[in-house]
Order: C-alpha cells, then sequence, then structure tokens
C-alpha cells in the first residue's frame, strides 16, 4: 500500500516523499529523490521543496500533473493556460513590490514551474501557536494582511483563494523579532489568481478572506476589522471595494438563510408507503 494519501485538500507531509510515486516531468524525472520533498497535494497541483542550479538553493516545483480523464489535447490546453496565467501574475506582482515567490523557470508545455522557496511557516500556524497575550504582535501581523492584499487589489489582481494558509511569514533576518508574529507577509498559491480590475471582484476575494479567517481562526475573528481598516488605507478606491464587500456579505447572508431553511424542510413521504 503506498505511504502517499491522495486526500481532497492539500496536507503538509512531514518526511521527504519518494518522488517516483508521482510521475514528474523532465528534467524532474531523473532527480534523486531525496533532492525532491513532496510539500503539499491538491486536486491540481503537487508542490514540491526541491533545489534549483546550485545544491545551496531551495526551490519550490510546482507540477500540474495530466488529468487522464480530460481529453488529451484538452487536458494539454488547459495546462498550459494556467501555468502561464499564474506566472505572469506571480511576474506582474514581483514588478510591483507585492511579496510573492519570484518565477525562477517554467515549462508551460510540460506543465512545471520552479519558484522561490520561501522560508518561515504560514500566516495560520503563526497565529495558531502564537503566545495568547500578545495582542500588540497579532493587531499588527493583521494590519499587514490588510496593507498586503490592498497592495495586491491595487495593481489589479485578484487572488481567487485568499485564506491564511496561503500566506506566509518570511522572518526578517536583518531585524531582532520583538514578537513571533514579526516578519514579512508573502502570498502564494497563484493558482486562481486573476487579473481584474472590478470592484466586485475585489469584494468578494475580501469576502472568501473573511469567511476563511473565522472558520480558521474562531478566537481571533473579532479582530478581522483591524484587517479592513488597514486595507481601506492602502490603496486608492479602497474604500468602494469596502462599500461593495458589505453587499456581498448581504448576499451571502441571504445564501445562507436560503439553504438552512431548505435543510429544515420536513421530509415528503415516499410513494407508497404508509
Amino acid at each position: 500500500m503506498s505511504t502517499t494519501a491522495h486526500p481532497p485538500e492539500p496536507v503538509a507531509v512531514a518526511a521527504p516523499t519518494n518522488s517516483k510515486v508521482h510521475a514528474l516531468p523532465p528534467p524532474f524525472d531523473s532527480s534523486p529523490s531525496e533532492d525532491l520533498e513532496l510539500i503539499t497535494q491538491g486536486a491540481e497541483a503537487l508542490v514540491y521543496k526541491t533545489i534549483f542550479l546550485s545544491s545551496t538553493t531551495p526551490a519550490a516545483l510546482k507540477v500540474r500533473p495530466s488529468k487522464p480523464w480530460r481529453h488529451p489535447t484538452l487536458d494539454k490546453r488547459l495546462t498550459r493556460q494556467r501555468i502561464l496565467a499564474e506566472s505572469r501574475v506571480l511576474v506582474k506582482c514581483k514588478k510591483e513590490g507585492v511579496p510573492v515567490p519570484a518565477v525562477l523557470a517554467l515549462d508551460w508545455e510540460a506543465g512545471w514551474a520552479v519558484l522561490e522557496w520561501i522560508e518561515g511557516m504560514s500566516v495560520k500556524e503563526a497565529i495558531r501557536r502564537r503566545d495568547a497575550s500578545d495582542e500588540t504582535g497579532l493587531k499588527a501581523l493583521l494590519e499587514r494582511i490588510g496593507q498586503v492584499v490592498g497592495r495586491l487589489h491595487g495593481i489589479g489582481v485578484v487572488h481567487g483563494d485568499l485564506t491564511t494558509s496561503n500566506m506566509m511569514l518570511r522572518p526578517d533576518a536583518s531585524a531582532s523579532a520583538s514578537s513571533e508574529l514579526d516578519g514579512e507577509i508573502v502570498l502564494i498559491d497563484f493558482g486562481l489568481a486573476t487579473q481584474a480590475t472590478q470592484e466586485e471582484d475585489r469584494a468578494v476575494d475580501l469576502y472568501v478572506l473573511e469567511r476563511a479567517f473565522g472558520s480558521t481562526h474562531p478566537r481571533e475573528e473579532g479582530m478581522f476589522g483591524v484587517v479592513l481598516e488597514a486595507y481601506g488605507k492602502s490603496y486608492k478606491g479602497a474604500k468602494t471595494t469596502l462599500r461593495r464587500l458589505e453587499d456581498v456579505r448581504m448576499r451571502g447572508r441571504k445564501k445562507s438563510m436560503l439553504w438552512a431553511g431548505v435543510a429544515a424542510l420536513p421530509e415528503l413521504p415516499v410513494a407508497g408507503e404508509a
């Protein structure tokens, strides 16, 4: 039985995984297994920690494996489109000063990209491990989240899957940390990102983050307003997006109420039953 599971959501793998379990594209199919560590595995992509150009340069290898249930021509076209779209967004963000991993190499025909490896832990883990008494550090972290999301939206990019799992907290080696929550926030996983300038798209992006934050960090949910306050000051037009967020929330509540009402309906008798 294989030791590599296939969960519905990406999961961290504690120990290096034999890369030969998955069919890797050239030139990585000939790499030693110790140079490839499976980090996350999702429905669309596999992410490995590897090395690039030199043994001292860690990198992230993102592979979009072929889908056998899709027509080969369609599968190749979709893989090419998605690899290119994600890479173009990352290059744009890097050029505009938004903290994201740099694109080091890619092959859109083979379906892989090599990205800069971001040291540190996810914001999700940082918040969960924090000292509960460090309210100052948490507030500063939430302000930085609002600012970085605002910078992203300000250049016309919508992430599509904003969660604290998709934010890394990179420690600042040149400064002495006063809190374990100190560090630069780096946005990762742009597989669903789009280049959009519509207020609705930005508001939905914020709504996704708000809902994800509340479910992942229920203890800190009441402080999410700090994120929105910092976001509102981050770029011209941010306050308009926040007003649109109110509309998106209203629609979300109506949808939740509708489904709650459907779930509460009594079961109808089946024909033929007494």
